[in-house]
């Protein structure tokens, strides 16, 4: 097709129009004044508040028979975990724990959706004590705290922010001293309060971490769960219309509008477009335009469309935690629980368990013992004065379990192979020992070469905590 330009001139421009508008990319970050709220929701919002504190701040400090119940010694390079003790070599369980969380992940979003964020996610955790803090300080009401925002820096303003701010640090502070109280002796880390006798790599990860709890649950808050939190962005992946949701009824509530005195409401639904379920949202989205990302599942929502509801003598749940289906009007609440188990709950269900109790098993059979073999590089064969060919190697053991073990060392793999040093060991609790062991073979027994033999390590209290380890043996 062939186009023609247009005889006719283009229009004149007025020296007067306005000049065009600037379109901005990107939109200015706007502060949100969370509203409080009480309900159901918010008391088990902060249950699981005080309970995973309670865990996180009090566990450092429990006991195990002399020591610290659960510590990842990095300096020791021991994991302690009440009566398991676990070494380097033993990686692989935290891989096994990974996937243990990644999979337990899947099942809850895909059954309850996003309640781990609302409620145990560590920045939702944090925000919450924060604005607790913040509210308490500068005031309950939005207004109040939007009026003081407004003011100068001076007087009342400077003192209640200074305030706020210098508790802000305080908790940050001790949220990151007690994070590198798992990974050094709690004890030792009081002690160095005193004597500010901290380690380098202790003094970094304090600052580190409270500062970067300082600032996510201070300032940025629900920007980490918009634009920074990969599980806001594939979580739809695990949701189906039969996960449970955060979930507005169109049907009932639409269409929405203010409900005046002596007028004809009939038209109307059973929302009156208060904003509540705005004001008391903690990422200001609007539930009612429907299922998005930006919402951590919290059920905020919830408690204040209920208390509007309630107010207005009509029934509650207009908003509400169920699935779409459930919305739907395809079943009712009793239809809604005997959902939950579907295929893709099955499946994530039964790999959970498999993984969990293979993991399980794993630990319950391993044996408490450790051994490594290296032969000497410096001198890999010579003879010894009696006339045979001897080989040096360095035998680490690692006592794995908590309580002192003895250990014969025996060497097995070619004809009249003998250890000449090294045959026992004394190992104490968790603990690790290196010997020197020399081992001899008459020169007739085999060829020129290397050889494969192995070193068994057998505690003398109980047999079957033992280990038979692979290494060589060279002959010139």
């Amino acid at each position: 097709m062939n186009v023609q330009e247009s005889s006719s001139p283009p229009p004149a421009v007025s020296e007067q129009s306005a000049p065009p508008r600037k379109i901005a990319l990107y939109e200015k970050h706007k502060k949100i004044y969370i509203r409080s709220v009480k309900g159901w929701w918010a008391t088990w919002r902060w249950v699981f508040v005080l309970g995973t504190q309670f865990l996180f701040y009090g566990l450092p400090w429990l006991t195990w028979g002399e020591r610290q119940a659960v510590l990842f010694h990095l300096v020791e390079r021991k994991f302690y975990i009440f009566g398991l003790v676990l070494w380097p070599q033993d990686v692989f369980y935290l891989s096994i724990l990974l996937i243990i969380s990644a999979y337990s992940l899947f099942l809850f979003t895909a059954v309850a959706g996003r309640l781990f964020c609302g409620y145990a996610c560590p920045q939702t955790v944090y925000s919450e004590i924060f604005m607790w803090i913040e509210n308490k300080i500068e005031g309950e009401r939005p207004a109040a705290r939007i009026k003081l925002d407004k003011e100068s820096m001076h007087g009342r303003k400077f003192l209640l922010k200074a305030v706020k701010h210098a508790l802000w640090a305080l908790i940050a502070l001790w949220t990151g001293f007690t994070l590198v109280c798992y990974f050094s002796p709690a004890k030792e880390m009081v002690a160095s309060l005193t004597t500010f006798g901290f380690g380098g790599w202790e003094v970094f990860w304090i600052l580190f971490y409270g500062g970067f709890t300082y600032m996510m649950a201070g300032f940025m808050r629900e920007q980490v769960c918009k634009y920074m939190c990969p599980y806001a962005r594939f979580q739809s992946v695990m949701f189906d219309p039969d996960t449970l949701i955060i979930t507005y009824d169109q049907k009932r509530g639409e269409p929405r509008g203010v409900r005046r005195k002596n007028a004809d409401v009939s038209s109307l639904g059973d929302c009156v477009d208060c904003n509540i379920c705005v004001q008391v949202c903690p990422t200001g989205i609007d539930i009612r335009n429907g299922l998005q990302y930006e919402c951590i599942g919290c059920g905020a929502c919830i408690d204040g469309c209920d208390e509007v509801m309630e107010k207005l003598g009509l029934s509650k749940g207009l908003v509400r935690y169920t699935s779409e289906n459930a919305m739907a009007g395809q079943f009712g609440r009793t239809g809604l629980l005997s959902h939950i188990i579907r295929p893709r709950i099955l499946v994530y269900t039964v790999i959970l368990a498999l993984i969990t109790v293979a993991a399980g098993w794993s630990l319950a059979t391993r044996v408490p013992l450790r051994a490594d073999v290296l032969r000497d590089r410096a001198t890999l064969a010579r003879e010894a004065e009696d006339g045979r060919i001897e080989n040096i190697y360095t035998l680490k053991v690692m006592n794995v379990s908590e309580k002192p073990r003895s250990f014969t060392i025996g060497v097995t793999g070619l004809p009249d192979i003998a250890l000449v040093s090294g045959a026992r060991l004394d190992v104490g609790p968790a603990e690790n020992r290196e010997i020197t062991a020399s081992v001899r073979v008459p020169q007739e027994v085999a060829t020129k070469g290397a050889h494969n033999i192995h070193f068994d390590v057998v505690a003398e209290d109980d047999p079957e905590v033992a280990v038979h380890e692979k290494t060589t043996f060279m002959i010139p």
